[in-house]
């Protein structure tokens, strides 16, 4: 069952990892950003938008780290966002398909 909850879903060609978490769907930062900028270096992007958005603002963060698989098969601490704050973070990326 906990394995059928951590799959993977497409957007665009492009997966998006997610993991139930709390009662909810959380969703891979990264991945979502990629899948919306195409951008060569989504983690950096991402940190981008994360200092400008959110910290050098003072906000409270949007979004929880949990771990996700990456690319070697590992667990790794990932920045994850709800649909609620999803839709923020999108809100946030200047890009034609955000």
């Amino acid at each position: 069952m906990a394995e059928e909850k951590n799959k993977l879903i497409v957007f665009e060609d492009k997966k998006i990892r997610r993991v139930f978490h709390e009662g909810e769907w959380y969703f891979s930062v990264v991945d979502v950003v990629e899948a919306l900028t195409e951008s060569p270096t989504p983690r950096q992007y991402w940190g981008k938008i994360k200092d400008r958005e959110f910290i050098a603002l003072e906000l409270s963060p949007i979004w929880v780290q949990l771990k996700l698989a990456a690319d070697d098969g590992k667990l790794r601490e990932t920045d994850c966002a709800n649909t609620k704050s999803m839709f923020r973070i999108i809100q946030s990326i200047p890009s034609p398909k955000a």
